[in-house]
């Protein structure tokens, strides 16, 4: 069996999407489960709205479990290698545009969440910061044209 593509999480990342699966497994799947029965048990499920619900939640739950299994086989928590000036999946950096600074969190793409800043290392931006140091400059495409970075801070 050939090893798929390596996933990079952060430590963090990695638990949560293990504590998401654990939820799913124990307690969302059992609980639609018991509402599958408890809507058959009723009686006639052609018209059963209930029954149409929770089937259909089932279905979302359980490619979910997929999803997230099929991730945590190929995860993989990102190390920086001691390279604490260089940015890497897990890394806060300070980035200045135009005259705009700006905070991200660079994470593995499931972890990725543009709304809190949290961006992947596969992501336009997340993959041309990666390996780069205070002081670069990078240039990125985007839709309102080629916008100029200029790295301020790299934490881990």
């Amino acid at each position: 069996m050939e090893k798929k593509d390596v996933i990079y999480v952060t430590k963090e990342g990695l638990a949560k999407l293990k504590a998401e699966l654990a939820e799913l497994n124990d307690v969302k799947r059992p609980e639609v489960a018991r509402r599958i029965k408890e809507a058959r048990e009723m009686g006639d499920i052609s018209e059963n709205s209930e029954y149409d619900a929770a089937k259909q939640e089932q279905s979302y739950i359980e490619g979910r479990i997929s999803e997230l299994e099929e991730f945590l086989k190929n995860a993989e928590i990102s190390k920086d290698n001691g390279k604490r000036d260089i940015i890497g999946v897990g890394a806060m950096v300070k980035i200045r545009v135009d005259s705009q600074e700006i905070e991200y969190h660079i994470v593995g793409a499931p972890e990725a969440n543009p709304l809190e800043k949290k961006i992947s290392h596969e992501s336009p931006l997340g993959a041309a910061l990666v390996g780069k140091k205070v002081g670069d400059k990078i240039e990125v495409d985007a839709p309102v044209g080629k916008l100029t970075y200029t790295i301020l801070k790299i934490d881990y």
